[in-house]
């Protein structure tokens, strides 16, 4: 059974002279580590410390249905049971969303995805009159591995999935996605509405260039004080860390250095492996889960950030270093080069070359100087980023569509 809290009452008036009652859908939200539900818990707490009363309906990360009030928001988990292609998600049955949603009354509905909880969100929207904001943090590639998916197969199945994402998606009156890269490839894909670029956004104040030197940080995690390369993230396939493990026997020709991995998936074992078959397994460390309130210093720890990942719609691990004062050298795909431009703040690597990879980061890791000016260019770049910018357009977004 769906179970619900009373929503507070609103004060009648125009939506603009009061705070809004807003209802995020979404299959995936913390305990669950990924970008989306990073994105989509950081959204949630932004619009409540603006006044917001704010809603999210989501999988119960235990299984059975309740309700929990977090950090201002009030959050629905719907019964949910194992993601059997899938190590730690859970899926939703969100058979009572209709009446959730009257309960609710929200003034606007913003979904997170086109899969269950999303799809049902907007289906129940629209029999309730209520309008609906689409952010897209979808990939198909980010799905393949854990779906078994063959190789062969892989682009039939990618169509599949588009067109299914361009059919729910074209029901919506408002989608956005994190970057105009990100915008283009929808469109790309066939669908025809309007997309609006909004950053997910960087907490400016949070993540920042430490003056400190990196001895105390690398202590907090038992890192041997040497020249790091850091990546955070999800330990799986489409993050290709094998080409970042590969290239550091060509980095350590010309510098002592390791590797940090931060996060947890299902290639941790296969990177191990990797890493004591070509001789470096003492140098790549896996620091595991880092809590979020620790993230900060990880990064403080490192003296360069790389993401080989070729899915990334925008990468808030990256912008997360950027807002550190790290320089990033970073896949040349997808949403990246947004975030990296060459010579400026790091370097771009052609995917699959790790050769290139190990240069840039030899050319880095060699120089301080260097390092500091990317960094410096790097934090100019984030700061174009800040959340509190995003949480204000979305709040813009919210009142244009519910007029």
């Amino acid at each position: 059974m769906v179970m619900s809290v009373a929503a507070p009452t609103l004060a009648p008036g125009p939506l603009a002279s009061r705070p809004r009652r807003v209802m995020i859908g979404t299959d995936t939200y913390p305990p669950d580590v990924n970008g989306a539900a990073y994105f989509t818990h950081r959204l949630a707490c932004g619009l409540a410390e603006r006044g917001n009363d704010v809603h999210v309906v989501c999988a119960s990360d235990e299984g059975p249905a309740r309700v929990d009030r977090v950090d201002g928001v009030t959050v629905h988990r719907l019964r949910s049971a194992p993601l059997l292609v899938h190590p730690t998600m859970r899926i939703s049955v969100p058979t009572r969303l209709d009446r959730l949603i009257g309960e609710i009354a929200p003034d606007v509905v913003h979904v997170q995805g086109h899969f269950v909880v999303g799809r049902a969100s907007i289906s129940a929207a629209r029999r309730e009159g209520v309008p609906v904001v689409a952010t897209n943090h979808f990939m198909p590639d980010n799905l393949f591995q854990f779906a078994h998916i063959p190789e062969r197969l892989r682009v039939r199945a990618g169509a599949i999935a588009w067109r299914d994402f361009n059919r729910v998606f074209s029901r919506v009156d408002r989608v956005t996605t994190p970057t105009r890269i990100a915008a283009g490839l929808l469109m790309g894909k066939g669908f025809s509405r309007s997309v609006e670029p909004i950053s997910c956004g960087i907490d400016l104040e949070r993540f920042q260039p430490r003056a400190e030197p990196k001895l105390w940080a690398r202590k907090a995690f038992d890192l041997p004080d040497r020249d790091t390369v850091l990546f955070v993230g999800r330990l799986d396939e489409e993050k290709r860390l094998d080409e970042l493990i590969r290239a550091l026997p060509y980095v350590l020709n010309n510098t002592d250095a390791q590797i940090a991995l931060v996060g947890t998936g299902g290639q941790r074992v296969a990177l191990a492996k990797l890493a004591h078959r070509i001789g470096v397994g003492d140098r790549v460390i896996f620091l595991g889960f880092v809590p979020d309130e620790m993230l900060p210093q990880a990064y403080a720890a490192a003296d360069v950030f790389a993401m080989p990942g070729v899915a990334e719609l925008q990468s808030i691990a990256t912008l997360e270093a950027m807002a550190t004062g790290l320089p990033v050298v970073a896949a040349d795909a997808m949403a990246l080069p947004h975030l990296v431009r060459p010579g400026e703040n790091g370097y771009l690597f052609t995917p699959g070359n790790s050769q290139q990879l190990a240069r840039h980061l030899t050319g880095l890791l060699g120089s301080p100087g260097l390092r500091a000016a990317m960094g410096a260019a790097s934090r100019a770049i984030a700061v174009t980023h800040d959340h509190q910018s995003s949480l204000s357009r979305f709040e813009a977004i919210y009142q244009e569509v519910a007029r």
